[in-house]
């Protein structure tokens, strides 16, 4: 446990998918994230509270999607991630996955911006047929850019507002996030062991680059003919 007399807090960002605003997606972040600062505040840590609207940056992350440039307010928004202690990361459910802004936003990100960082997964629907989605779509996306998801993932249905059962949820999440933000065990990671992991960027860690097309197996896998 931290001392009362620390004095740099721990930064929890907050990234949300939610396209409404209001938005139920936000919503769950925010109530996860003041828990959580007030569980840390319980046990003499200081936690700022930072958040990242997807909806404001989407046109950035299409670009990035297309033509590989970062403008400068999604590298604002990858800065403030790089600088993470803990994530909340949180997402509407469209058609039974995640929404494409939610993914693709961490589909333009290096492959080792976020290694070792405790995160919360959080998914809002229409329905609960679709409670699954962040342990089964979301939890193997963080898993490849090894962070460290927390056990409990967060779920919200229309029904579950009222619930008390997603407050349980929510505590419990909020003090798995907390322990691990404490630990810090991404920081140790980042000083011991930083070497030990093979670091790649982008989808092929760049070698998609030097592939020669200009071969007769190349064109015949893409339709052509062998010269």
């Amino acid at each position: 446990m931290n001392s009362p007399e620390q004095t740099e807090p721990l930064r929890l960002v907050v990234v949300s998918a939610g396209t409404s605003d209001p938005s139920s997606t936000r919503l769950l972040a925010d109530r996860t994230a003041e828990r959580a600062a007030a569980l840390a505040a319980s046990r003499g840590t200081r936690v700022t509270i930072n958040v990242i609207e997807l909806r404001e940056i989407a046109a950035d992350i299409s670009t990035a999607l297309v033509s590989q440039l970062i403008t400068p307010n999604l590298r604002r928004a990858i800065t403030v991630l790089g600088d993470a202690d803990g994530i909340i990361a949180a997402a509407p459910v469209y058609k039974a996955c995640p929404s494409g802004l939610f993914t693709s936003f961490f589909h333009v990100l290096d492959n080792d911006l976020i290694i070792a960082k405790p995160v919360v997964l959080a998914a809002t629907a229409g329905t609960a047929r679709h409670a699954l989605v962040a342990d089964d779509q979301m939890r193997p996306l963080f898993a490849y850019l090894r962070a460290l998801t927390v056990p409990t993932s967060l779920f919200a249905a229309p029904e579950d507002w009222s619930d008390p059962a997603l407050g349980q949820r929510i505590d419990r999440a909020a003090v798995e996030l907390v322990l691990l933000m404490q630990s810090g065990f991404a920081r140790k990671i980042k000083d011991e062991s930083w070497h030990s992991y093979q670091h790649e960027y982008g989808s092929a860690g760049g070698t998609e680059a030097s592939i020669d097309l200009d071969t007769d197996l190349m064109r015949l896998a893409t339709g052509g003919s062998a010269a």
